[in-house]
């Protein structure tokens, strides 16, 4: 398996402070039991770098990580309630 890059990371993710944010948040879940969004049998916080760097997850309204498909009904949701 490749090396995980922090370069890798930052195409998904606008800064090093977000990124910090999202993959301690992520592996936190992670070692609470969450399932894995890719194949790894890498620490936590590997796992979820490779999740991030595989644009897996992201960080939702309440700064938390979810995983892609949450995001996506997240911002789907968000559209159809705008009020003009």
């Amino acid at each position: 398996m490749a090396r995980i890059t922090i370069e890798d990371c930052l195409r998904e993710v606008p800064s090093r402070f977000a990124l910090v944010h999202l993959a301690s948040g992520r592996a936190r879940q992670l070692l609470k039991g969450a399932p894995k969004l890719v194949d790894s049998d890498n620490r936590a916080i590997v796992t979820a770098l490779r999740e991030i760097a595989a644009g897996k997850v992201f960080i939702s309204q309440g700064d938390e990580p979810a995983p892609a498909e949450e995001h996506a009904e997240e911002k789907r949701t968000e559209e159809g309630s705008e009020v003009s």
